[in-house]
């Protein structure tokens, strides 16, 4: 079975490597068993960089290295090339739009998140593009029907 094709928001990446959130447990056991597959790109792991010191997480410097190396090692790192895929709509926030360009680039089964902004697009996107935009209760339930 071809595993499911995964961009992660980075609040779903601190529920995985931070804060071990139980509604996050169905991503972190399909990337580990190969259901699933998860990508980035320097544009959304630098934004996972600079979350990771903001004052409120109170991280010490190997407790936001460890993060980075594991996000490291269960997404792969991809460019984003030209691509001939239909327009994507605008997200209300900016900050939250290359997580849709990334998604389109990767040819993403499923954008996971939990903004607001982002799963507002979401009936929209799937019907445009094909992308399903998720939060971590709708991935579980994509990833138990495979």
């Amino acid at each position: 079975m071809t595993p499911l094709r995964l961009v992660l928001d980075t609040n779903i990446v601190l529920d995985l490597l931070h804060f071990r959130d139980a509604s996050a447990a169905p991503l972190r056991d399909a990337l580990q068993s190969g259901g699933a597959v998860s990508f980035v790109d320097a544009a959304c792991r630098d934004e996972l960089e600079r979350v990771l010191h903001y004052p409120q997480f109170g991280l010490a410097e190997g407790e936001r290295q460890r993060i980075l190396a594991e996000y490291a090692a269960m997404a792969q790192l991809l460019s984003r090339p030209a691509d001939d895929r239909p327009a994507l709509p605008r997200c209300s926030d900016p900050d939250d739009q290359k997580f849709l360009e990334l998604a389109q680039a990767a040819r993403a089964d499923l954008l996971v998140t939990k903004d607001k902004a982002l799963l507002r697009l979401a009936r929209g996107l799937r019907r445009g593009t094909g992308l399903a935009v998720v939060g971590p209760a709708g991935a579980a339930l994509r990833l138990r029907g495979r």
